[in-house]
């Protein structure tokens, strides 16, 4: 039966445990070792010492290393257990086969082997883990002295290694915080206070004098001049911590050299070793000098310090009396916190500073007296306190007795279920920073004001030649009627209109330049639109400047308004070639970009996915201070009539209202680059539009409603649009217009001014209008750029919009356009 105990010729087996039970019972026959009835006097001996070893051991015998092990090893094996027993060892664990050959050849040509924390992958509960063990190997002779097999001692190490690599991975941390840490820290071992640890902002303050190793008396003797030496030993023997604020202390690295006089936030905190003894103090502070103290303020803290210094070095034997005095006169806020949240002592400065007396701060919890904001971050700041982690500058604000509230900076240690603190008042450090913040908004407003007053007068002056040029050519047309001359006044009517188109084009540049042009976007293929523009631009650079176009392969598609794309590139392109007057190379240049944090802030962009649109020109290139003004509204620095200065700002004002960024990258004498970051759309680019062109497309009997407050416009485009076979209804404000369109009466179509009388815009009333008309098309035309009551320039579907002035071709032509789309 399995399991029983051996009898007979296996009493060799006897007294080893469940694996001799195993191993008589095992059929052996189909192994190298033969029946076990059979077995040699040596294995015999060598099995019968195994089964009675604690220690996890297995016998690989032969040239296949039969597999024979004892019952700790069994428990090693895992799930591989009983299975292995008698099996070959490469075949037993065939995932470290090539490792048991080594270990076969080695020890059946007499050899040992020894390994210490050994790692290996094996596969004992059916999954792959890390395992490491201390492996030991040597022969197993037969009686002749032969080696015959090979005996494994196996030690699993691994729940040491990895309490080890855990124990290192703490302390390499611990040292980089340690390192990185933004304030000073040393650690100071026995009474003599020899420097152990000191991080850089130690050696930073102390001038980086060499001190590893030796006593602090000794490495800095105008520390210990000061009196810093003897309160470190009031610290190690009395064992209470010692917290101070703004505290001076007079740097000199070299004897009779110059002295750098320092203030310093600190904490001394004595070290205790697992039996509480102490051994040493930890020192953390942060060197305040360059606060935003007043000079007085700062010169009344150090008086008092440095007194309270001189008093300290007249009677360290009073130590407690001299802690009373502190106690007393400094104006920080001492007091020693317990865990109920209670001040269970506090200093005179408690009611100097907010007005409470010591009875009144130990009978109100800290958390009822701190401003609400302040609630959750104090909470965080006292959890902290009692795990264990000081409070180094820890600002928040604390009610004063007639309700006021005032800013408090505090220092806080930990120490024995106690946690002792010091506060100091920063409330003018805060106003200050608030007086500044509101001086750098002025500031900032002024300079808006200054830039809208140049931006007035551009305005003025283009504005003004502009109306002269209409006028001109009305008061001429308007004399020769009356003279009954009709001949030329085409001429008259051309001036006229240009002089309309160019104050149009003005008035798109500036709104723009504010980025408040209301824009079409759409997904657009960018290189598809570079190369119907390069014919144009070829022409308007020139012979003397070489083209060359380089579009990126698979380039994203961006949504924007491809029309002022269109301008935006032209005016580019006009800019570099008047930059290169003698010639040269302009590259257009297309890509996509993949902007993370660093390069998205770099930009003024959220990180993400662009396509950049570049121009480079090698031409005579910009200094600092024209790249710094490039983008101000009528800054150029062409000659006077060569531009309105207007150019570049209206790229910068589409570029970013599209959610884009331009940059400029330029080299005096080397050229310049313009490069256009536009946000990528995720999904495919629109097919290019086919333009409506003149004549007028007529209509099929649709009904068009028209909003417009402006009655010679309103009645121009309902004519226009009732020759053009459609069947128009009017309205001068918004809320007539809604009354019709909350009527049965068909509509197919609305056109509506933005800007209207009544109380709605346009935007309102085409968005009250489809909720009883969902699908109904809507036109907006506007004068000027009511961005906000479109949309922020983004229109839903089915709705488009056209900016004022227009071609009443055109407008009768997207009428056609939308109603049959």
């Amino acid at each position: 039966m399995a399991g029983a105990s051996p009898t007979g010729s296996h009493l060799f087996l006897s007294g080893g445990g469940a694996l001799a039970g195993l191993i008589a019972d095992h059929d052996w026959r189909g192994t190298s070792m033969g029946p076990i009835d059979d077995w040699a006097p040596h294995v015999r001996a060598a099995t019968s010492l195994m089964l009675r070893s604690v220690v996890p051991i297995v016998m690989l015998w032969g040239e296949d290393g039969t597999m024979v092990y004892n019952d700790a090893y069994a428990v090693f094996a895992g799930q591989r257990h009983p299975r292995l027993l008698g099996s070959k060892v490469r075949e037993g664990w065939d995932e470290v086969a090539d490792f048991n050959d080594t270990v076969m050849r080695t020890g059946l040509a007499g050899g040992t082997l020894s390994f210490r924390d050994q790692e290996l992958t094996l596969h004992r509960h059916g999954r792959a883990e890390q395992v490491w063990m201390n492996l030991d190997y040597s022969p197993l002779l037969d009686d002749e002295g032969v080696p015959a097999g090979v005996m494994a001692v196996v030690v699993e190490t691994t729940a040491k290694v990895q309490a080890e690599r855990r124990l290192n991975g703490e302390r390499e941390r611990l040292a980089q915080l340690f390192d990185q840490a933004p304030s000073f820290m040393v650690m100071l071992r026995g009474p003599e206070h020899v420097v152990e640890l000191a991080n850089p902002g130690y050696m930073k303050l102390i001038g980086h004098r060499d001190v590893l190793g030796r006593p602090i008396a000794e490495a800095l003797p105008d520390a210990a001049e000061q009196g810093y030496v003897k309160l470190l030993d009031e610290v190690f023997h009395s064992g209470e911590a010692f917290t101070a604020s703004s505290a001076p202390y007079d740097v000199q690295p070299l004897p009779g050299g110059p002295v750098h006089p320092r203030f310093v936030d600190f904490v001394f905190q004595p070290l205790r070793d697992a039996h509480g003894a102490i051994g040493g103090v930890f020192v953390q502070g942060v060197d305040v000098t360059e606060r935003t103290d007043s000079v007085q303020a700062l010169r009344r803290t150090e008086s008092q310090l440095r007194a309270l210094n001189a008093d300290l070095e007249r009677q360290v034997a009073e130590r407690s009396h001299e802690r009373g005095l502190y106690w007393q006169l400094t104006s920080d806020l001492l007091g020693v916190l317990g865990g109920d949240g209670l001040f269970e002592r506090s200093n005179p400065a408690w009611q100097a500073v907010l007005g409470w007396s010591e009875d009144e701060v130990r009978a109100t919890p800290i958390f009822e007296l701190l401003h609400p904001d302040d609630l959750a971050h104090t909470r965080e700041g006292f959890q902290a306190l009692t795990e264990g982690i000081p409070a180094v500058n820890f600002v928040n604000r604390y009610r004063c007795k007639d309700g006021s509230y005032r800013w408090l900076s505090w220092m806080a240690v930990p120490e024995e279920g106690k946690y002792y603190c010091s506060g100091r008042d920063i409330t003018a450090e805060k106003e200050a920073q608030i007086q500044l913040e509101l001086a750098q908004a002025a500031l900032r407003q002024s300079q808006k004001m200054e830039a809208v007053g140049q931006l007035t007068g551009g305005i003025a002056h283009d504005f003004n030649n502009l109306l002269g040029g209409i006028s001109a050519s009305l008061q001429v047309l308007e004399a020769r009627l009356a003279k009954g001359k009709t001949d030329g006044v085409e001429r008259y009517i051309g001036m006229g209109q240009e002089s309309v188109r160019r104050a149009a084009a003005l008035t798109q540049r500036l709104l723009a330049f504010s980025r408040r042009q209301t824009l079409d976007p759409k997904p657009t293929d960018v290189n598809r639109l570079v190369g119907g523009m390069e014919e144009l631009i070829r022409r308007t650079v020139g012979p003397a400047i070489e083209l060359e176009v380089i579009g990126a392969g698979g380039l994203w598609p961006t949504r924007v308004d491809g029309a002022q794309l269109e301008n935006s590139l032209l005016n580019l392109c006009i800019n570099a070639r008047d930059a290169m007057p003698d010639g040269g190379r302009l590259t257009i240049e297309t890509a996509n970009k993949w902007l993370d944090e660093r390069a998205a802030a770099q930009r003024e962009l959220p990180p993400g996915q662009y396509i950049s649109l570049c121009v480079t020109d090698t031409g005579t290139g910009m200094p600092r201070e024209v790249i710094e003004r490039a983008f101000d509204p009528f800054f150029t620095t062409k000659p006077t009539g060569q531009g309105t200065g207007l150019g570049l700002s209206m790229v910068y004002g589409f570029v970013r209202q599209s959610g884009g960024q331009v940059r400029i990258y330029s080299e005096l004498g080397q050229g310049t680059t313009m490069c256009l970051y536009l946000p990528r759309h995720q999904g495919e680019a629109d097919a290019d539009e086919v333009q409506p062109h003149d004549p007028v497309e007529r209509g099929d009997g649709e009904t068009v409603l028209v909003v417009e407050d402006e009655t010679t416009i309103r009645v121009l485009i309902v004519e226009v649009l009732q020759e053009a076979g459609y069947r128009v209804l009017s309205a001068d404000d918004g809320p007539s217009g809604l009354r019709i369109l909350q009527s049965p009466r068909r509509i197919d179509l609305l056109i509506t001014d933005v800007g209207l009388p009544g109380g709605m815009n346009g935007r309102q009333v085409a968005d009250a209008a489809r909720v009883g008309r969902p699908q109904l098309r809507v036109l907006f035309i506007t004068g000027y750029a009511e961005n906000a009551a479109v949309g922020n320039g983004h229109l839903d579907r089915g709705m488009e919009v056209m900016t004022k002035p227009f071609e009443i071709a055109a407008l009768a032509n997207k009428v056609s356009a939308m109603l049959a789309a």
